[in-house]
């Protein structure tokens, strides 16, 4: 084995430190070429989650390169060294400083950590696998000329205010707050109610539901003075996404995706389940028709996209945001339960120019996030024959559920705990307040909503007093 570091020193005296470990499965360089190579970006946790992007690279003889947020240097370091982990198959690990909730912060790091690997691979694809770093890994792809969905899709999917400037026949009426414009911007014409949006962060983080300007004014307030934001008129109505692979420009496969949030009893818009596919044929198609209009739109060339709409009172599907990237969650799952077939081989041979195809779904898919008192996590049980909840907090693996045939009985597949023992569970005010998720098929609507209320019953979260609570 060796041990390969490479460091980059930026204008400003701060260092970008690409260190990887190369095994010699991996391939070595021959007559003085560089090795071919891919690269994948976002959060370590997210790209270890999902290890089949690493596996169908490895089985290709690529070497991965991984960009990845500073914060994730230790764990990923941790997990590089045991050869049962997926992370093991990285060769090599730029890490990069920035923040969500500012605008092309990532950037000059990114740039530097990549313009090092170009000087020692010839880099072959790239491919987003989270949120965190979409418009830098557009950035790559358009300066070597690599297959991804276009500079266009990739800074406007980051960005909820130039989507509303882009996409606006497609977007219900809102109104761009930059920093400097709060105290000036005109609340008091606002369609109310409204909802608040910062523009770059994601996982619902700061989405807020707003009845009058007086709020709007005091919440505004309460956001960081250097953030954007996007305030827009609520959409009452029935929230699903569309995921899509898109290959030469043209939609080779799309399915909708019905969602349920905290919207129904809160404020917030956290994400309570996911079913795939969905059961309402007639909004099917109004929603995948809009969706191709909005792909068109974006100019969106090759690779995934996760569009999350709302249908109105009437009828007309009006876009809530748009990400250039593999959808959250467990939808990965659910398509590869729901189809049979997992997502991310076919997403992998989009970025290399290969032939791509996927199936339709065959069984009825449910991913459910379970609600929670608050306090310290003590314990999750499950009393159902064969299934014992999975521990998946700090990166921890997911586990594979097998799919079942068509015809096969409605099943749990997996009970999941997204966060340590003794963790503080909070209100749901985003995504990442969830603590506990399970996945459930079936083969039809009916059996799938009466397994869901079994396994909600047969569920069982222990929360304790949080510290410093007399008891």
């Amino acid at each position: 084995m060796t041990t390969g570091t490479q460091t980059d020193i930026q204008a400003n005296g701060s260092t970008v430190v690409a260190t990887g470990e190369r095994t010699a499965a991996h391939g070595t360089e021959t007559d003085g070429a560089r090795p071919r190579a891919f690269v994948l970006t976002g959060a370590f946790w997210v790209v270890c989650r999902n290890p089949r992007y690493l596996e169908e690279l490895a089985a290709r003889g690529l070497r991965i390169l991984l960009v990845t947020p500073e914060s994730y240097r230790e764990q990923a370091q941790t997990c590089r060294k045991d050869p049962e982990h997926p992370a093991s198959l990285i060769d090599d690990i730029a890490y990069v400083d920035g923040a969500l909730d500012q605008e092309g912060s990532f950037t000059p790091s990114f740039v530097s950590g990549v313009r090092a690997w170009q000087q020692r691979y010839e880099i072959t694809g790239a491919y987003a696998v989270g949120e965190t770093l979409v418009e830098q890994t557009g950035l790559l792809c358009d300066t070597l000329g690599l297959r991804g969905p276009g500079l266009r899709a990739t800074r406007v999917c980051r960005s909820k205010y130039l989507q509303r400037w882009y996409l606006d026949g497609f977007s219900p009426v809102s109104v761009v707050i930059p920093p400097a414009r709060r105290e000036e911007a005109a609340l008091a014409e606002l369609p109310y109610p409204v909802v608040l949006k910062p523009a770059t962060r994601h996982s619902s983080s700061g989405v807020v539901a707003v009845s009058d300007a007086a709020a709007l004014r005091s919440l505004l307030a309460t956001y960081p003075a250097y953030e954007t934001v996007l305030v827009e008129q609520q959409v009452t109505g029935q929230e699903f996404s569309v995921e899509s692979l898109v290959q030469d420009g043209e939609v080779i496969f799309a399915s909708v995706t019905r969602k349920e949030t905290t919207e129904s009893h809160a404020r917030t818009f956290v994400e309570l389940s996911h079913s795939v596919p969905n059961a309402d044929a007639d909004a099917e198609r109004r929603l995948l028709e809009a969706n191709r209009r909005m792909l068109t739109a974006l100019g969106f060339r090759d690779g995934i996209a996760h569009a999350e709409w709302r249908t109105g009172d009437d009828g007309r599907p009006y876009l809530m945001e748009v990400a250039a990237r593999t959808p959250g969650d467990g939808l990965l799952a659910l398509y590869h339960l729901a189809t049979g077939r997992p997502l991310e081989p076919e997403i992998v041979r989009i970025a290399l120019g290969e032939p791509a195809a996927y199936p339709a779904p065959r069984r009825w898919t449910r991913q459910v996030y379970l609600e929670h008192g608050t306090g310290t996590l003590e314990d999750v049980s499950v009393d159902w024959p064969g299934v014992r909840p999975v521990w998946v907090a700090d990166g921890r693996m997911w586990p594979e559920p097998a799919p079942g045939a068509p015809e096969d009985p409605a099943a749990l597949r997996a009970v999941l705990v997204l966060k340590e023992r003794g963790a503080r569970l909070a209100p749901l005010a985003s995504s990442d307040d969830r603590a506990v998720t399970f996945l459930i098929d079936a083969p039809s609507p009916a059996e799938l909503d009466a397994l869901e209320q079994r396994v909600r019953a047969a569920v069982t979260v222990t929360t304790g007093p949080e510290a410093g609570d007399v008891g």
